[in-house]
């Protein structure tokens, strides 16, 4: 059962709030890789589309993994499964940044270099994927129905915070090593379990194989496989983007390894603060006049314009205005879909939706970076987002046709 009438925070400590840094630190730790990954691996000597595979290899564990944990929180609680997803994520970095060292200096190179550190990507995805899917079910235990699309904005806005610091602070770390930054989100997440252990409440009771099954039986009918759909092909998008705006920033401003990580980090910045002022401010006046039925077009309008304008951009601030469209609609997509997703079960099916969706973001992410990363080398620098302001409009026309259907399931 929830125990969201029954938990006390310690020590006046909201647990949202505990949560919130929680999500906050982890992202932190994972963002700061974003600027540095594109320049590495060139100094490490592999193509475009074996980076993509880092990110590739990571999403496929987490689509495998992602709903096992989520189904596991319900029969063991949420907290021990969050924090082996974070000691997990802490561990796969150690390992890439041992690689990668490794690599720079000329002891590892090839494909025993590029099998080790797509090992420990797989070993991140495997043990990381629990925290998302955990942290969503245990927000929403804290949370009532009327206020689910505004928690999950909460969500929305630690990611996105950790999105605006990371980046900067992964430029800044790269100045003494571009491997400094892998060994910094170690270290973080390994802190951050530590910090979760001691302040993290526990806010489910375990309950028994039973119900989980008799809940996982009835999870699966029209609306949420509509929803969990969108999250697939929106982070396709996202992902393909993100995957490859390090190389167009490069050869589109013709800048060093060093510089790019630098003008990368405060593109992603500027992106991820306002992500994160509209998951933590403006999501909640919107969600309060506006159901995720209508919600979920607006988003994929914006995010569709943004890609849409990233391939005519050849300037530090075209580029910057661009990507600020893609932040604000993929700001209102993630918590809009959470919500409704959460919203479409009951208190003893959160857990394993939330895994699910987490597993629909990993078929994105797995799929995107070979997408996008395949389409810039071999086909054009502009082309990865032209596919992805693609899928987005086709997303777009397809959640307005069925925007009755949506709108009664989430009534319902």
């Amino acid at each position: 059962m929830s125990v969201r009438a029954q938990t006390q925070p310690r020590g006046g400590v909201s647990p949202k709030v505990v949560l919130f840094l929680t999500i906050f630190v982890a992202m932190l730790g994972l963002s700061v890789l974003f600027p540095i990954i594109a320049p590495l691996s060139r100094q490490l000597g592999l193509t475009e589309t074996q980076t993509g595979w880092f990110s590739t290899a990571y999403s496929l564990m987490q689509f495998l993994f992602a709903p096992i944990w989520g189904a596991r929180s319900e029969r063991v609680g949420r907290k021990p499964v969050l924090l082996l997803g974070l000691v997990g994520f802490g561990l796969s970095f150690g390992l890439f940044a041992l690689f990668a060292q490794l690599g720079l200096r000329g002891v590892l190179s090839g494909g025993l270099l590029f099998t080790l550190l797509v090992g420990a990507r797989v070993v991140g995805g495997v043990l990381s994927s629990a925290t998302l899917p955990t942290a969503q079910a245990m927000m929403a235990d804290l949370t009532g129905r009327e206020n689910r699309a505004a928690a999950m904005g909460l969500i929305g806005a630690a990611f996105g915070l950790g999105v605006v610091f990371g980046p900067a602070l992964g430029a800044g770390l790269a100045h003494f090593g571009l491997v400094v930054p892998v060994v910094f989100s170690a270290a973080l997440g390994l802190a951050t379990a530590a910090l979760a252990s001691v302040t993290l409440h526990e806010t489910r009771q375990p309950q028994a194989d039973t119900a989980a099954r008799v809940s996982r039986r009835s999870l699966l009918h029209g609306s949420i496989l509509f929803f969990l759909g969108v999250s697939a092909l929106y982070t396709l998008a996202s992902v393909g983007m993100e995957q490859t705006i390090g190389f167009y920033v490069q050869d589109t401003l013709h800048l060093s390894s060093a510089r790019t990580a630098t003008t990368v980090g405060l593109m992603l910045a500027i992106f991820g603060f306002l992500a994160a002022a509209v998951q933590g401010g403006a999501i909640r006046p919107l969600s309060k006049r506006l159901s995720p039925a209508l919600l979920l077009p607006a988003g994929l309008v914006v995010m569709g314009a943004g890609m849409l304008l990233l391939p005519a951009t050849s300037t530090f601030w075209s580029i910057t205005g661009a990507l600020a469209l893609v932040g604000v609609g993929s700001a209102i997509l993630g918590p809009t879909l959470s919500a409704a997703l959460s919203l479409s079960v009951g208190e003893h099916g959160q857990g394993q939706v939330a895994g699910l969706n987490s597993s629909a973001l990993a078929l994105g992410r797995m799929t995107g970076p070979l997408l996008g990363t395949g389409l810039y080398q071999k086909v054009s620098h502009g082309a990865p987002y032209l596919l992805s302001g693609g899928v987005l409009l086709a997303l777009l026309v397809v959640s307005l046709l069925s925007l009755p259907r949506l709108r009664s399931a989430l009534h319902a």
